[in-house]
């Protein structure tokens, strides 16, 4: 009985780093999460293209774990800090980029929006520490409505 009490212990033990490792991967200290487009305080009238930048590390899929790479996630009106130790939401205001995507076109109703963006590792988790753009706002106008002729 002891002997079975000392192998799950053993068990047990030995699956706690493998837990540990699945949040908080580190990243390079020099990686950079930038916009593209657009810039900070940019009017915008409709749907625009918000394009993502990211130095010194690698873009790839969710659930491909490689060392120094992750995939985007893109915040809107978020004022809430991430919490390295939980992964990244995914609702309506923290979009996922799973697939390796660097681009999107984003449709938000008229007023001033704030949009940042966070690499989040093979699950979904914040680097640590978190690699994230600054964060910038953009003033949405009303689309032009067609000219009559």
């Amino acid at each position: 009985m002891q002997i079975l009490r000392c192998i799950a212990l053993s068990m047990a033990l030995a699956l706690l780093p493998g837990a540990a490792l699945a949040q908080g991967k580190t990243a390079p200290k020099d990686a950079k999460l930038y916009f593209i487009t657009p810039s900070d305080g940019q009017k915008v009238r409709g749907g625009f293209w918000v394009r993502f930048g990211l130095r010194n590390m690698g873009v790839t899929h969710a659930g491909d774990d490689y060392q120094n790479a992750g995939h985007h996630h893109l915040l809107v009106d978020v004022n809430d800090p991430i919490d390295p130790k939980e992964p990244i939401l995914q609702d309506k205001s923290h979009l996922h980029f799973g697939a390796g995507q660097t681009e999107t076109f984003l449709e938000l109703p008229p007023g001033t929006h704030t949009l940042q963006l966070v690499l989040g590792d093979a699950k979904h988790y914040p680097f640590d520490p978190p690699v994230v753009s600054e964060k910038i706002t953009v003033r949405v106008r009303h689309p032009v409505s067609a000219r009559s002729k």
